[in-house]
């Protein structure tokens, strides 16, 4: 090969390297904020776009929370979200913008009966405060999202109707959201194993409807707000047909519809899975990413 010929294919590489580089965002996987109100460390891990590093402009954020026995890293590692975001934010889809991804363990993003794990209260006072000064972030209500699947579709749901000053839009992804009967119907086994720690040991029947489900029943959330309330954040609701929990969502979407609140329901083909969900997230943060952008 020619020196000249060696030369182009040099120059050839290093301009694919670079418009590689240019079009894929960074990932850190350990990161954490130090918590006072939950008494130790809370990881996270964070998705910045591709031109983080070379601008020095501010970004919208979406919070994305993970299921129920996954952790930070859960929508990287299964979710494979920072591929999905690259491609997306490459084509327009989506503007660019910072994915956080904190650890909530199996607290349902809520605070526990006992006021021993107030997570909810971390998330708003701590997390938050703490996410938006470490990076740039646009920090105000029109820039921010929040979005997950399962236990994360829970607390994106929680937390978008509770707080709607905090949040333009909210996609939960196969929420997992529970009639009062389907709650009591959980079984003693599946009761310790997931809900003791949060609402409460040893609960039976109509015991399991104590204060702290009355406060974060999604359903009960809804009919206890006003249509005006409920619609100053844009819902996204996403869940699969051959999912246990199309039944509570479709009563989500039957609740928010009689209540003439507008929002986006979709069912889809599919069960409660990674598969699923790698299909649905790049649409949710679409849906967001509309929110972010000036009409």
């Amino acid at each position: 090969m020619s020196t000249i010929k060696r030369i182009l294919l040099l120059c050839l590489l290093v301009i694919s390297v670079n418009a590689f580089a240019q079009t894929t965002g960074k990932v850190i996987e350990e990161q954490y904020v130090k918590s006072d109100i939950l008494n130790h460390n809370v990881k996270y891990a964070v998705y910045l776009p591709a031109d983080y590093e070379t601008s020095n402009r501010t970004y919208p954020v979406v919070y994305l929370l993970h299921g129920y026995g996954d952790d930070h890293t859960g929508w990287l590692q299964f979710g494979e979200v920072n591929r999905y975001a690259d491609k997306a934010i490459a084509d327009g889809t989506i503007p660019p913008m910072i994915i956080v991804m904190p650890d909530a363990g199996k607290s349902w993003y809520i605070n526990a009966y006992n006021g021993k794990q107030s997570y909810e209260d971390f998330f708003f006072k701590e997390f938050i405060p703490a996410i938006e000064s470490e990076f740039r972030i646009k920090s105000t209500k029109q820039y921010r999202g929040v979005a997950g699947l399962s236990m994360g579709g829970f607390g994106t749901l929680e937390y978008s109707i509770k707080h709607p000053d905090m949040f333009s839009a909210a996609a939960a992804l196969s929420a997992a959201v529970r009639t009062d009967d389907d709650f009591m119907a959980v079984t003693d086994e599946r009761w310790k194993e997931a809900y003791s720690k949060v609402f409460g040991p040893d609960l039976k029947g109509k015991e399991r409807l104590n204060a702290t489900w009355q406060a974060n029943s999604i359903l009960g959330l809804v009919q206890s707000k006003s249509a005006d309330e409920l619609s100053k954040v844009r819902f996204w609701i996403d869940c699969g047909d051959d999912d246990a929990l199309s039944k509570g969502n479709s009563l989500l979407h039957i609740a928010l519809t009689e209540k003439k609140v507008p929002h986006e329901f979709r069912i889809r083909d599919g069960a409660h899975t990674w598969t699923y969900w790698r299909t649905g997230i790049t649409d949710a943060l679409a849906f967001i990413g509309d929110s972010f952008r000036q009409k």
